[in-house]
């Protein structure tokens, strides 16, 4: 074989693996972008349950205040 021959073998060689490593950066950025998008859907209907329970506790307030002003227990 010539020089020039075992030059491109080799560099086939050397670009395959490249592409392999490519295959492979690219599955798991795949893969990162499906678990971001999941973690986005979570976060939101967690800020979703958070402004649940606040409207929860702002309802709870008002009747305790009202409660507390018909037993004449609130501060003038």
């Amino acid at each position: 074989m010539s020089d020039t021959q075992n030059v491109l073998d080799y560099l086939r060689e050397q670009f395959a693996r490249v592409h392999q490593r490519f295959d492979r950066i690219d599955a798991d950025i795949l893969n990162l972008k499906v678990r971001m998008s999941a973690v986005e859907v979570e976060l939101g209907h967690l800020r979703i349950g958070i402004g649940e329970v606040n409207g929860r506790i702002d309802r709870m307030e008002s009747r305790l205040d009202r409660i507390e002003r018909r037993l004449d227990l609130a501060d003038a």
